[in-house]
């Protein structure tokens, strides 16, 4: 498996090497006027420091001290985003108390895919990333800082502030994360009275009043999809502090971390104890990291898109095989929902990303010599965080799982294989996310049911349309599309079938993100239906086989009539996107630019 790793590893930096060193070259010239005040004249450095008081302008005009750009996500209606209100004051206090100065830079886009779940405004939430690194480097542009805070959770907030950071790679960026709320409803019951509504068991109030002791306090929601995936990403590379993942917003620790996460980026700048820049710390060894600890934890297969647009972002070129490929040597140590029954803050009490990272070290599974915001190596992420006599300070994590149905060691997994495959065949590459699929599952072979859009799929349902064993096809779901929307309504009728005893599965060029679980659902489909791919020559009835034991995904059609079928296009009869209203048209150039899935369903060209 070591050795393994490590040609993964040397193929990545072998096809990065270019890439990588022009974007290093790109670092190096923004470096150049150090510190970047010394570059403004006068009037761009009053414009600058005019709102501030005294004392703090006195440290700018001198430029001997760091300056720390705040970029956040804050607003009062994401429940993970709204404990952000407050923490540009604590970063300020805590900058102060060390000599420096920090400002809010500015504010970025973000939005919830729990509130757009099934809406319009859904089209949007993929493209909201690029949006989201745009206006982050817009933040940053003034030239005025030493070193960035990001403050951000949600599924495209993170990937987006960390692409526009490294733009920015040059300083010293760290991620300040909000914690999750305390554990509500469990994960069980929720789902349960969601397939009761489903099935028209329970009334909508029934299910309102589960959504609502679900999410019910500020934080991130406690299951482990894209928003928490994204946290244990920021942690495997190197870019939180040790352990500050998953502390819940109100627990005093939260805001001690805050205010050491200040100190740190202070310390990392050319004008602190020792220069880490961003572009030093996210690295092909640290991009691998990633994957590793996403195979690990079974996280949200969002990051199969967002990964490659981050390393990309930072000059690297990783693509699905190198998740594959991963994936046939990285064990599943964890089961949080939808993978086991219980949430993020169950996973935590039981060792948490802390243990998991000194086991994948005990492993050899994990590049160790990565520099990080601490400095060199990921010991340090083996240790938690504690207050004693209101001190922050790190302790090494328990050697032994605290709950084996949660966490397990290195020695005895709950699979020798990571929790994520990449299928293919003659319908393209896909993602599905095989660590919640109960066994027997992993194998379905049933005719096809072709669907437009996901009301499609709903309306058959209730029509009793899908009683049976069949495969349901959900294509133009795709970036070029209608933005890649989540298709996670599509699971609780699913799941009343496939507990009905019925072989179901999905197939769509559309996402799923970390909400995917017991139902096959090979997503991600590239190329998707609006570029031409194979998944538009499906028709009704049409025999699929998904393998995710053998990685592959087959229409069971002679070669010689699939070769000849010519794939359906857009006919505004029958498929929804590119859809005006609710500010949609103003994101057609989006649409247009986007590239495909299995390329990070980005706008941008780093090459």
């Amino acid at each position: 498996m070591v050795d393994q790793l490590k040609l993964i590893t040397e193929r990545v930096i072998n096809r990065s090497r270019a890439s990588r060193a022009s974007y290093l070259e790109l670092m190096d010239r923004n470096s150049e006027a150090f510190p970047p005040r010394k570059g403004l004249s006068c009037g761009n450095l009053a414009h600058g420091f005019a709102a501030l008081e005294p004392a703090n302008k006195f440290r700018l005009r001198q430029g001997q001290s760091a300056n720390i750009g705040i970029v956040s996500s804050y607003n009062e209606m994401l429940s993970a985003h709204q404990p952000l209100g407050a923490y540009p004051e604590i970063i300020q206090q805590a900058a102060a108390e060390i000599g420096c100065t920090a400002q809010f830079a500015g504010g970025v886009p973000a939005m919830c895919d729990g509130v757009t779940q099934g809406q319009p405004g859904m089209e949007l939430s993929l493209f909201s990333r690029d949006q989201i690194a745009l206006s982050t480097v817009i933040a940053l542009s003034h030239n005025l800082f030493d070193a960035a805070l990001m403050l951000g959770v949600c599924d495209k907030i993170v990937p987006g502030l960390l692409i526009g950071a490294l733009r920015f790679g040059h300083l010293p960026v760290a991620f300040v994360p909000a914690g999750p709320m305390p554990s509500g409803l469990s994960n069980s019951e929720k789902v349960r009275i969601r397939q009761e509504y489903a099935a028209g068991k329970l009334d909508r109030e029934a299910l309102l009043e589960a959504e609502a002791r679900s999410y019910h306090s500020p934080g991130t929601c406690t299951f482990y999809g894209t928003a928490n995936s994204n946290q244990m990403l920021m942690e495997f590379m190197g870019l939180h502090l040790p352990g500050s993942s998953f502390i819940n917003p109100r627990d005093p620790l939260r805001d001690a971390l805050t205010r050491a996460t200040t100190r740190q980026v202070a310390a990392n700048s050319r004008l602190g104890e020792s220069y880490r820049p961003l572009a030093s710390i996210i690295s092909e060894k640290a991009i691998i990291n990633g994957i590793v600890g996403l195979l690990a934890t079974g996280g949200s297969t969002n990051l199969c898109i967002h990964l490659v647009a981050i390393a990309a972002a930072a000059g690297i070129k990783i693509n699905w095989q190198d998740f594959a490929d991963l994936s046939e040597i990285v064990p599943t140590l964890a089961r949080v929902y939808p993978n086991g029954n219980a949430d993020v803050n169950h996973f935590h009490t039981a060792g948490g990303l802390p243990f998991l990272i000194s086991q994948l070290l005990q492993g050899e599974l994990l590049h160790a010599d990565v520099e990080t915001l601490v400095g060199k190596g990921l010991d340090a992420y083996t240790r938690q965080p504690v207050m004693r006599e209101d001190e922050l300070s790190w302790e090494e994590c328990n050697s032994q799982p605290g709950d084996r149905d949660i966490v397990r060691s290195i020695a005895e997994p709950f699979s020798a294989d990571g929790g994520l495959r990449i299928l293919t065949g003659n319908l393209g590459s896909s993602v599905i996310k095989i660590s919640a699929l109960p066994a027997g599952r992993y194998r379905i072979e049933a005719p096809a049911r072709v669907f437009h859009d996901q009301q499609g799929v709903m309306d058959a349902f209730k029509r009793g349309e899908l009683e049976r064993d069949c495969i349901v096809v959900v294509r133009f779901q795709g970036p070029k599309a209608n933005g890649m929307p989540e298709l996670h309504q599509l699971m609780p009728p699913l799941g009343v079938l496939q507990d009905k005893g019925f072989r179901v599965a999905l197939i769509t060029d559309g996402r799923m993100s970390g909400a995917s679980g017991k139902v096959p659902a090979a997503i991600h489909l590239s190329p998707e239906a609006a570029q031409g791919g194979a998944i538009g020559k499906l028709r009704d009835g049409d025999m699929l086989r998904l393998d995710a034991r053998t990685g592959s995904l087959e229409a069971l059609i002679d070669d010689s009539v699939w070769q000849k079928r010519i794939p359906v296009t857009y006919d505004p009869e029958i498929n929804r996107f590119n859809n005006r209203g609710l500010g949609r048209e103003l994101f057609q150039f989006m649409r247009d630019g986007a590239n495909g899935a299995e390329q990070g369903a980005t706008l941008f060209d780093f090459d």
